[in-house]
């Protein structure tokens, strides 16, 4: 069982940056998409971006210009590079792949992102 780890969040200033990691316990090579979404309080699950093994990007209306998704396979690893932070970005970011066989999901236990000032 691949277990995804999330790190990097933390308390930023509106305008400011983080870079999200997401550490996978074995090969991300099982994984055809990896992504990342988010859950602000009291609102639902939503999707912020997606990376396809062939690098392919997909982008929230939110996220569009703003964040950058990479994928590193040789490192096994995910990142979501995230810039001119809102407060409304606000929220607990999690790590998101599917499998290529079965369309299996794997979720990280989410980083805590907070924009204020």
């Amino acid at each position: 069982q691949v277990q995804l780890v999330e790190s990097g969040g933390g308390l930023v200033q509106p305008g400011g940056s983080l870079t999200l990691s997401c550490a996978a316990s074995g090969s991300i090579l099982l994984f055809k998409t990896m992504g990342w979404y988010r859950q602000a309080p009291g609102k639902q699950r939503e999707l912020v971006a997606t990376i396809t093994s062939g690098g392919v990007t997909n982008y929230a209306d939110p996220a569009q210009g703003r964040f950058h998704i990479s994928r590193d396979n040789a490192k096994n690893s995910a990142s979501l590079q995230m810039n001119g932070l809102k407060p409304e970005d606000t929220a607990v970011y999690y790590c998101h792949a599917v499998r290529w066989v079965g369309g299996t999901e794997h979720w990280g236990q989410g980083t805590q992102v907070t924009v204020s000032s």
